[in-house]
């Protein structure tokens, strides 16, 4: 049997936590209405904000190319002046990672693109799209799949030591943990 690639191991190592997230997201209701998708937007601003500086890491940088164009940041921001959104900004955690840990957050956030295709469809019943709103949940030009495969062949031809691998599942993990804190802070919630 074939070793499996850095990102096969990820979404491996990553299939629960991945899953406990996607139900926690949905059971706050964010496309309910345009007040609930708001707190997502508060949501999505802590987490975007936080992984930010490894979209323009100057070693990854040189290592993926395009990786700056990927940040999403910039999208959330306009959703959230469409939408007349403020941070929430009230004692929300910003972690830290290493370099390695860093694949592993990077690997989360740009396979929730992939997801984000049911998300973008749920907030086109609230009247919400790329061009208003939900600019952030939009597919990338190339489409979501062909973008998400080219993606995942550059984090897998890093060079990573064994070990780096190891601080990368560490970071997807810190990365799923830390969104459900957001989500839940942001909702008020404990669920």
């Amino acid at each position: 049997m074939s070793e499996l690639t850095l990102t096969e191991a990820l979404k491996e190592h990553s299939r629960t936590t991945h899953d406990a997230v996607d139900n926690l997201v949905m059971s706050m209701e964010p496309f309910a209405s345009h007040d609930n998708y708001r707190k997502f937007l508060q949501a999505q601003y802590e987490f975007h904000s936080t992984v930010n500086p490894i979209y323009h890491d100057t070693k990854l940088a040189s290592q993926i190319e395009g990786l700056a164009e990927l940040a999403r940041l910039d999208r959330v921001k306009s959703d959230m002046k469409d939408l007349q959104v403020e941070p929430f900004g009230k004692d929300v955690e910003t972690p830290t990672f290493t370099d390695a840990e860093a694949i592993g957050w990077l690997y989360c956030v740009e396979g929730s693109n992939v997801g984000a295709a049911i998300l973008y469809k749920e907030a086109g019943k609230i009247d919400l799209s790329d061009e208003f709103g939900a600019s952030h949940l939009a597919a990338h030009a190339d489409g979501r799949m062909p973008h998400w495969r080219a993606t995942k062949a550059k984090i897998n031809a890093l060079p990573l030591s064994d070990d780096d691998k190891q601080s990368a599942m560490k970071g997807a993990d810190d990365a799923f943990a830390y969104f459900k804190r957001v989500i839940r802070k942001v909702y008020g919630t404990q669920a």
